[in-house]
């Protein structure tokens, strides 16, 4: 199996796992053991989901100010966790390849395969969700065919971005490509960068 057909197997897996509760409060089962590249997968969709449901409650017009301040900052911190666990998937990729010698004509890359592996998770999301729509018996027919049309483009995308990814991951093996993370700077979680933090000690 190439890494994205096992990324996109785990993805299905955590979604369906997800959705037999159904809840943003339930707790992770990860069957995956820890400290392998499996177990991160699993840990990333599931953040990548609870994060998606997080995103609807919010947007409720009759939500309680207080409840959305609270959901808003839960929101912020996932997107942090998701940034941390992104970042350690590229560590995985980096002692992977750490033994490759880049070709002297190598090139870089515009995203490292984690963050790429990231829009992977959350097309399997969107696959999900629309699929959702396209089997509602309670919406008009015009809206589940519209919802048909945007699926079949969200799984061909779902093809390419899958085949990209590998064939990135086989070009930074042969050396073709060659890896460069750059850690993400945040500013605004940091008390010593976010004015509104380190001016009102």
């Amino acid at each position: 199996m190439t890494f994205t057909q096992i990324s996109n197997s785990i993805f299905v897996k955590v979604i369906n796992d997800y959705h037999l509760i159904d809840n943003v409060d339930q707790d992770i089962h990860n069957p995956y053991e820890r400290g392998t590249i499996e177990y991160d997968l699993y840990v990333k969709n599931w953040i990548d989901t609870v994060q998606w449901h997080l995103e609807d409650i919010i947007r409720d017009p009759h939500i309680n100010p207080i409840e959305a301040l609270e959901l808003k900052r839960r929101i912020d911190k996932s997107n942090q966790d998701r940034t941390d666990l992104v970042e350690r998937i590229d560590s995985y990729f980096l002692e992977l390849y750490h033994q490759v010698t880049p070709l002297p004509e190598a090139t870089i890359n515009t995203e490292s395969p984690a963050w790429a592996i990231d829009r992977l998770s959350i097309l399997a999301l969107k696959i999900y969700h629309m699929q959702e729509q396209v089997s509602r018996t309670d919406a008009t027919a015009e809206h589940r065919q519209r919802c048909e049309a945007k699926l079949a483009i969200l799984l061909e995308q779902q093809r390419d971005l899958s085949l990209a990814i590998d064939q990135l991951l086989d070009d930074i093996q042969a050396g073709r490509k060659y890896m460069k993370v750059y850690r993400q700077m945040k500013m605004y979680n940091d008390p010593s960068t976010n004015p509104i933090l380190y001016k009102n000690k």
